[in-house]
């Protein structure tokens, strides 16, 4: 906190929490004791989306800026005043609120306002810090972002129950007022990137931009690999725990007391000691450590209920997964162009969510199918595509690893025409498409398997419903699929682009 640049980087990682905390845990607690359908509710959680595809609208933030404080402290503060007033619309609907799609509209609101503040404030993360302050930056923000998050959030539903949750919405939106201040005070970066020229440049040359690097795709795939076992072993801990026969205090010790304290230990020491060890062996003795600690929840899983031993399974594996998580988010800094930085690292970001939200579906199918136990070994196999992708670019024993551009090649390829570019991105998103659609497809025919044992495998109906959605699940899910194709066959073409050059451009 003696740098003014970690100091208010860290701050601000409240600010980024808040928002999720408000629409994840306080909104549906606060629904359903209101007596509100569960449907509804349900519905309604649909409202953090916004957090998934922000990369959608991010190049708009790194093409454009606001005529206040610099490029990206001004779209935060912009963010920050429409969280403060869509927050406090949340308190003019009183305790039991009787329009539910109002509720739905302003978490949306909130959503989206919180979503455009993590692009702005993550771009200007990347912006501000020099190199040796990134490690304990992480972990600091973090920290913040996880105390408002969990823990404000959780203690909003306590306060709630105490007093009203008009009170309670009226507290959360002036908490956005310092942060606002902070945001006023931060600092400039000293080395300001000049934006994109055009809009066109602002969606293609942050994939041109990363593309260019070596082995940019093996990185990509470590982005997605990395956390898969670690995010396997959590997808459904609460369920395992119920399972297991451990009641509500106890999940509510080991996984919001214990779990929440020892991630933010975690995440500030794995942070830190990239300094220290450098980053190339810290992702490495980190990611062995995330992997192997859900050895513990295996001896929870054959083992009748024993709070000690279930409380040190969850809290080191938390600790571990924090150490983990330190290190990889200082790696996110480093692979992101500042010209790009919006963009680029909404990208990646959005790249690390999707294998959680894989986790789910993948886990309650082999729990299904081998059980608690063989699925807590089988997360141990996941865990090795990270570390061996790991390898490529950053060889085990080295301190730093090995981000820098490609060198050209011995002989150029001949280079692409627009013609040329077009074709192949649209054959990798029509490949994507594919890929994308067959895989909810076959989720679907597994799920009416297991509801109805005498049903066979037949994914068609899957299709039929991705092609003509009929309830905002079905549609959420059509949607998905679009842009995943939208976005694969534009990387597709970036990646061509990236090794060829273009006839326009000549690079």
């Amino acid at each position: 906190m003696t740098s003014w640049r970690t100091a208010s980087v860290s701050l601000l990682g409240f600010s980024s929490g808040l928002p999720l905390g408000i629409v994840w845990i306080a909104i549906p607690d606060w629904m359903r004791k209101s007596g509100m359908d569960i449907r509804v509710v349900g519905l309604i959680t649909l409202a953090q989306i916004p957090f998934t595809f922000k990369f959608l609208w991010s190049p708009l933030m790194d093409r454009f800026s606001l005529p206040w404080m610099g490029r990206r402290r001004g779209w935060i503060a912009l963010a920050q005043v429409a969280l403060f007033l869509f927050t406090l619309g949340l308190a003019g609907l009183g305790n039991h609120p009787d329009t539910p799609w109002i509720l739905g509209a302003l978490a949306f609101a909130i959503s989206l306002a919180g979503a455009t503040q993590d692009i702005a404030y993550d771009a200007y993360t990347v912006d501000v810090l020099k190199p040796e302050e990134q490690g304990i930056a992480v972990g600091a923000r973090n920290a913040f972002y996880w105390i408002a998050f969990r823990g404000l959030g959780s203690l909003s539903i306590a306060a709630a129950a105490m007093y009203s949750w008009p009170l309670v919405n009226v507290f959360l939106a002036l908490t956005f007022i310092p942060m606002i201040f902070i945001t006023w005070r931060a600092p400039e970066p000293a080395d300001v990137a000049s934006p994109p020229r055009t809009m066109r440049e602002a969606v293609w040359q942050p994939f041109i931009g990363f593309l260019g690097r070596h082995r940019a795709l093996e990185i990509l795939a470590f982005v997605f690999f990395y956390k898969l076992a670690d995010n396997l072993a959590v997808a459904l801990i609460r369920p395992f725990l119920i399972d297991k026969g451990y009641g509500d205090f106890d999940r509510s010790v080991a996984l919001a007391s214990i779990g929440v304290a020892a991630s933010i230990a975690g995440t500030m020491i794995g942070g830190s000691l990239t300094n220290v060890l450098g980053l190339g062996r810290s992702l490495w003795l980190f990611g062995f450590l995330q992997i192997f600690s859900n050895i513990g929840y295996v001896f929870v899983a054959r083992s009748e209920v024993d709070r000690v031993l279930m409380y040190s399974a969850a809290g080191f594996d938390n600790f571990a997964t924090g150490l983990g998580s330190g290190a990889f988010l200082v790696l996110l800094l480093r692979l992101t162009q500042k010209r790009f930085s919006a963009t680029q690292y909404a990208i990646f970001s959005s790249l690390f969510r999707v294998s959680g939200i894989l986790a789910g579906p993948i886990t309650g199918f082999l729990v299904d199918a081998i059980g608690w136990e063989a699925f807590f070994w089988s997360t141990l196999l996941a865990g090795l595509p990270g570390l061996a992708l790991l390898q490529r670019f950053a060889p085990l024993g080295e301190r730093e690893p090995r981000l820098e551009l490609e060198p050209p090649p011995m002989r150029p390829l001949p280079p692409l025409g627009p013609g040329g570019l077009i074709g192949r991105g649209v054959a990798g998103g029509l490949v994507a498409l594919c890929l994308g659609a067959g895989a909810l497809a076959s989720l679907a025919a597994l799920k009416s398997m297991r509801t109805d044992p005498g049903a066979g495998f037949d994914p068609m109906s899957g299709l039929v419903s991705l092609m003509s959605p009929a309830d905002m699940g079905e549609w959420m899910q059509t949607v998905g699929v679009l842009v995943f194709g939208l976005f694969a066959g534009m990387a597709t073409a970036a990646v061509f682009a990236a090794r060829h050059g273009t006839q326009t451009s000549g690079q």
